[in-house]
């Protein structure tokens, strides 16, 4: 219960809105809303993430010790760190990787996608769907709910299973390494791992179609670029950067394209593409390259494919859904496919002064990885920019917008508060990784 007046604040039009900045697995997020006289006279909409000072971390080590340094920046997906810093320094060096490790390469991707994905579906996103706090808060006796919480723990154990069995662990992997990796798997343990993916397919369909019908939408009024890493075979780690306008960029160029924006109120910097609103992830991956999902990943869903390009923001889930069943349909035909696992070692090198870019589809979107390493191979600068970063823009102009639609009706602070945390989770981002994304101060009062 609140008091009378919060109530009559919230009656009123004029209000602040402070959402405190929350340290929280993967960073930390607030937010200043001024309200007066039911316009928005101010919104300030701040990532402290980057105050982590990692790219300063990396200078001055050898470029030998950086995958595993990087891959500690996130809890999550710290296997994307890993292979975009790894990518970034074959790259330097020009080694070329064995097929064997581009292969076991992309089957480890696909765990973290799985486990990445599924934890934003069923522990983040799921429950708005269902009004409820906390995916702990499913009632047990409700058949649907129930079905949903063995799935949550499920499919995101699936995804940990390849990641262990292929890199080590499931985050921090310790067997990819520059050039190969230091500890291959052995063949029937990634055989093992067939039967769990299969069963894990009917429950993804299931979340699916649960997405497919949320009756979340926000489309921003300022036209958005969606921009990616295509594949041929949407995996994640290669391709050539190609926007929804149809420009096409080699990966190494990506940088010139990247406008860095100085947010005085943020940690972080903000990015533009070439002066253009800017949205990386799932989506845009979808509205890019649908035809490239698997084959079988497209007969299944085919019915849902047809939203694709979207504008619709909460869509973003959407998507992420369809790649697990993408990468769950890849990963089953790669394990048939395998008859060995040859004993190889990593592709040997020499330290050299050169510059190193590797860039990836992470689950949130794309990441780019610039090392300038000197001859003694320690790295002498280091430029990282994360997804979140590039759709920290577009976050901002959409809770604008969200809270100016909301505005007329005289909501009250539950209906804007829930709102924009529906509104940031859908974008899954680095910033957080709680279903409770905001600490809200509203006249003096905190709310959670």
């Amino acid at each position: 219960m609140h008091d009378h007046s919060i109530d009559a604040a919230v009656a009123s039009d004029s209000f602040d809105i402070y959402l405190s900045e929350i340290s929280k697995i993967e960073g930390a997020a607030s937010l200043a809303l001024v309200v007066r006289n039911n316009t928005i006279k101010e919104l300030k909409f701040s990532i402290s993430e980057w105050k982590r000072f990692y790219t300063q971390a990396i200078r001055g080590k050898h470029a030998i010790a950086i995958p595993q340094l990087v891959a500690r920046i996130c809890g999550t997906c710290s296997n994307a760190h890993l292979l975009a810093s790894i990518i970034a320094i074959e790259n330097a060096y020009r080694i070329t990787p064995s097929p064997q490790t581009v292969l076991l390469r992309k089957l480890l991707y696909n765990g973290l996608i799985l486990r990445d994905h599924a934890l934003h579906l069923y522990i983040f996103a799921l429950p708005d769907l269902f009004g409820k706090n906390s995916l702990l808060d499913f009632d047990e006796n409700d058949p649907v709910q129930h079905e949903l919480l063995d799935d949550a723990f499920e499919v995101k154990e699936v995804g940990n299973l390849l990641s262990i069995v292929i890199g080590g662990r499931s985050v921090h992997a310790p067997y990819p390494t520059i050039g190969g990796f230091t500890r291959l798997p052995a063949l029937d343990e990634i055989k093992q791992l067939k039967s769990k993916l299969t069963a894990a397919r009917p429950k993804v369909l299931h979340l699916i179609d649960i997405f497919a019908h949320a009756p979340f939408t926000q489309t921003l009024s300022k036209p958005i670029m969606y921009s990616c890493l295509k594949t041929d075979d949407f995996s994640f780690l290669t391709g050539v950067i190609q926007t929804s306008t149809g420009a096409v960029i080699q990966p190494d160029k990506l940088g010139d394209h990247l406008d860095g924006v100085i947010i005085p109120y943020s940690h972080a910097r903000g990015f533009t593409f070439e002066g253009n609103l800017l949205m990386t992830g799932a989506m845009a991956r979808l509205n890019i390259m649908q035809s490239a999902l698997h084959q079988k990943t497209r007969e299944s869903v085919q019915n849902y494919l047809s939203v694709f390009p979207s504008q619709n923001i909460f869509h973003n889930n959407l998507a992420q859904a369809i790649e697990v069943l993408h990468v769950l349909d890849v990963s089953i035909d790669t394990i048939d496919s395998l008859t060995t696992v040859e004993n190889e070692s990593p592709v040997r090198f020499q330290p050299q002064a050169a510059t190193g870019i590797g860039v990836i589809e992470a689950p949130r979107g794309t990441l780019y990885y610039k090392l300038d390493i000197d001859a003694s191979g320690v790295v002498i600068r280091g430029d990282i920019i994360v997804p979140t970063g590039q759709n920290q823009i577009v976050m901002e102009r959409g809770i604008y917008e969200l809270v100016e639609k909301l505005l007329p009706s005289h909501p009250t602070q539950e209906i804007i508060i829930n709102e924009i945390e529906k509104f940031i989770r859908a974008f899954d981002p680095c910033m957080s990784c709680a279903a409770h994304f905001l600490k809200v101060k509203w006249n003096g009062k905190y709310l959670q």
